[in-house]
């Protein structure tokens, strides 16, 4: 069977399987495509049917967490854990908990975490979980109760060397906390059954700047491809959570300036450049809203909607936020405004449809799975030093992390070049990150 005929093939299979995923068989309608070159000139994957088994996950599991409010009530949630592949290693990715969280987008971003974990040249695995449980509002012994009933069931099911969850939006510091404890409780002490743990009880230095600040080092390389750099630049940043702030900080150390940054409901424009003291006292001691930012900041605008329908010259865009924050029209904006680079600290942010725009404007593109996997790489050294029973300097960490960025950035571009066409890094990251888990699974007997 030709290349092209097996993808689709593939594709229709999968549409047909799961009409109700929009967000998993958006990501394999992405992924697919871009593999065809590759296909053609190893037609053994084909004959092994690998596409066919690498997009079924190994293992879902669905419960219910119930926990009580601090009124007595008794509520509900959904909780999941999607173990999609671990021919490379124990299975890793993050929890997330928001009101979102579906199986839909857990497929989806478990599927994007085998091919970004397999990029970082470290031994894990791809897997994602999480609840529809929304942790605005509600208070530290409420967040305590629901997490340690999540636990409870998750707990069955994960391991040091199975499957090691860590944080994502809606789980942070406190939440792998008090998950971790109560793993404790049910099952013994293991440094390395977490990641992203408070560095009191063996996390790692580094790790909460993690993500931000591989994304940069990404656009870092890419620039030092060019004889450029980050100095003098002007760059778009879309959220406010870890990956927003600590790219934020990172632009500014390299000598860019960040003018925006969001929240769910707006964006703030800073001209002078994001005052990184003042968002994160908003953003992480009083847990507030952006509004808070341009009352104390008198130059400072806030405009309500999306950042990336603002009209503002800028030279690179970082969207941190979430999946799908840029459509092909919003591309074209960025594209008018001057942008020559986006690379996603969030996942999937970009639509196909935007997607095609980049390219076709001749934007350089680093996707998701290449450019935000500093944070699972990190997460990985975090597994190395409780293995350990280590603590590297966040000077070593943050080396280690720019030359993953660097291999991961090198890896995209080679790939890209022999497969596909210059420049192209989202074909480059997936078929890089394809060859290593494909090869594995045949070694292994397609486990």
């Amino acid at each position: 069977m030709e290349a092209k005929q097996y993808v689709e093939q593939i594709q229709q299979y999968l549409e047909e399987k799961d009409p109700n995923q929009p967000e998993f068989l958006q990501a394999v309608e992405e992924f697919l495509p871009t593999i065809v070159p590759f296909l053609e000139e190893h037609p053994e994957y084909i004959k092994h049917n690998i596409l066919g088994i690498i997009t079924e996950p190994e293992r879902m599991i669905q419960f219910r967490v119930p926990w009580q409010d601090d009124q007595g009530n008794w509520r509900v949630n959904r909780g999941y854990r999607v173990q999609f592949n671990s021919a490379i290693g124990p299975y890793k990715g993050g929890l997330r908990f928001h009101p979102s969280v579906n199986l839909s987008i857990l497929k989806f971003l478990g599927f994007e975490q085998i091919f970004k974990n397999s990029l970082t040249g470290l031994p894990i695995g791809g897997g994602k979980g999480g609840s529809d449980f929304d942790p605005k509002e509600k208070s530290d012994a409420e967040i305590m109760r629901f997490c340690q009933s999540f636990m409870t069931e998750l707990s069955k099911h994960i391991g040091p060397n199975l499957d090691v969850p860590a944080g994502d939006i809606g789980v942070g510091g406190r939440e792998i906390g008090y998950l971790f404890g109560q793993y404790k409780r049910l099952r013994e002490y293991d440094a390395g059954v977490l990641t992203g743990k408070p560095l009191g009880f063996n996390g790692s230095l580094g790790r909460t700047e993690a993500t931000g600040y591989g994304a940069v080092y990404f656009v870092k390389h890419l620039l030092e491809d060019r004889n450029d750099s980050f100095e003098d630049k002007t760059v778009l940043v879309s959220g406010s959570g870890n990956v927003a702030i600590y790219a934020i900080e990172k632009v500014h150390e390299l000598g860019g300036k960040a003018i925006t940054c969001s929240d769910s409901n707006g964006y703030v424009y800073d001209k002078d450049g994001i005052d990184l003291d003042l968002l994160k006292d908003i953003k992480e001691v009083r847990r507030a809203r952006l509004t808070e930012y341009v009352k104390e900041r008198s130059n400072a605008e806030y405009y309500e909607g999306s950042v990336w329908d603002f009209e503002q010259a800028a030279d690179i865009a970082l969207p941190c936020a979430t999946q799908n924050e840029i459509d092909e029209a919003k591309a074209e904006r960025l594209a008018a405004n001057g942008v020559k680079v986006v690379a996603e600290g969030a996942n999937m942010p970009s639509t196909m449809g935007a997607v095609k725009v980049y390219h076709g404007k001749g934007v350089l593109y680093g996707p998701g799975k290449a450019a935000n996997a500093g944070g699972v790489a990190v997460s990985a050294l975090e597994m190395s030093q409780n293995s350990q029973r280590l603590a590297w300097t966040k000077e070593e960490v943050d080396q280690k992390l720019d030359e993953i960025m660097k291999n991961i950035y090198e890896t995209c571009r080679d790939t890209a070049e022999k497969y596909a066409e210059k420049d192209n890094y989202a074909a480059g990251a997936n078929i890089a990150g394809f060859a290593k888990v494909a090869d594995a699974m045949i070694a292994q007997g397609l486990v």
